[in-house]
């Protein structure tokens, strides 16, 4: 049933010749150029380099890539353990991944989730909540953060097994 209507249809495209060039000429323009905004873009055109503070003082190049999160550019050079985080899962954080982020790079960033200021908010322990404080896990990479600057602060005590 199927191919005898697919047949009929095939010559009925081939008795006319305009539709049918158009036809080709949309399949194959599909088949050779992706759209603009397909995300089978290139490695190179989703870099982000940024620059991290790590707890010694050292300002150290960092190369994420656009829609994977600050963790995980952080967890790929070393700055922070992969093993102490189930990466992007908020609901099992327990805020090892807190950086600060520059001033100038605050308001670049979307504000934070009410997940996320709880999960903050929590971490302090009764400290005043530093308004630098983001979880890594929840900055999502974008190439309008590039050249931002994070500090990784030093493992808090209780955190150190």
């Amino acid at each position: 049933m199927a191919i005898s209507t697919l047949q009929k249809l095939s010559s009925q495209i081939h008795r006319l010749p305009s539709l049918s060039s158009q036809i080709l000429t949309r399949s194959s323009a599909t088949l050779t150029s992706p759209s603009p905004s397909s995300s089978s873009k290139k490695v190179a055109d989703r870099i982000v380099k940024l620059f991290a503070i790590d707890p010694e003082g050292q300002k150290r190049e960092i190369v994420g890539l656009a829609g994977q999160t600050l963790l995980r550019a952080l967890t790929n050079c070393g700055l922070i353990d992969p093993a102490s985080h189930r990466l992007e899962d908020i609901d099992a954080c327990s805020a090892e991944c807190e950086v600060n982020i520059a001033q100038e790079w605050l308001e670049r960033l979307p504000p934070r989730t009410y997940d996320e200021e709880y999960v903050l908010v929590r971490n302090s322990r009764g400290r005043i909540l530093n308004k630098h404080s983001r979880l890594g896990c929840q900055v999502v990479l974008t190439p309008q953060l590039q050249g931002m600057v994070v500090a990784v602060p030093e493992q808090k005590p209780w955190d150190i097994p």
